[in-house]
């Protein structure tokens, strides 16, 4: 089987040419297209505990640690303690978080306009219904379980 011919090439490379769009608009603003996600992840007043935004983004712990270190740095976000657990962590969004956040949501919105004025509706349907499938699929266990032949 070509390269071509796999559907994780094709979304793959859907997914590079989409992070490197948000990436070349996060730059205009001095962030990131992860720091972006992590934003919109963010509730905007009330905050979100921070056990939570690593999974909603798809991320490992470490990973989303580094994140919110450079965030902090860069004072879009500060951690505090939950006022009733304090064994909880949550993040807020500082004004300047709140600002970003507003421009990553303005860009997320653009480009899925772009995509709906470009793709009828009933191809996004379909594509919808196909890409849920397919990470269906990638999460069974017994995907393997038979033996592969060469």
């Amino acid at each position: 089987m070509k390269r071509e011919e796999t559907i994780d090439h094709h979304v793959r490379t859907a997914w590079h040419g989409i992070s490197r769009f948000y990436n070349q608009q996060a730059v205009k603003f001095g962030g990131t297209m992860s720091i972006g996600f992590a934003l919109l992840t963010i509730h905007g007043d009330e905050g979100t505990p921070a056990t939570k935004i690593a999974p909603q983004m798809g991320l490992e712990p470490r990973s989303l640690t580094r994140l919110l270190k450079s965030m902090e740095d860069k004072k879009l976000i500060i951690r505090k303690a939950d006022k009733i657990d304090k064994r909880c962590v949550r993040v807020f969004l500082t004004r300047d978080g709140k600002r970003q956040r507003e421009n990553a949501k303005e860009i997320v919105i653009r480009f899925n306009e772009l995509v709906r004025e470009e793709i009828p509706a009933q191809k996004l349907n379909i594509f919808f219904e196909v890409i849920q499938q397919i990470q269906a699929l990638s999460k069974r266990s017994d995907i393997y379980k038979k033996q592969l032949t060469n």
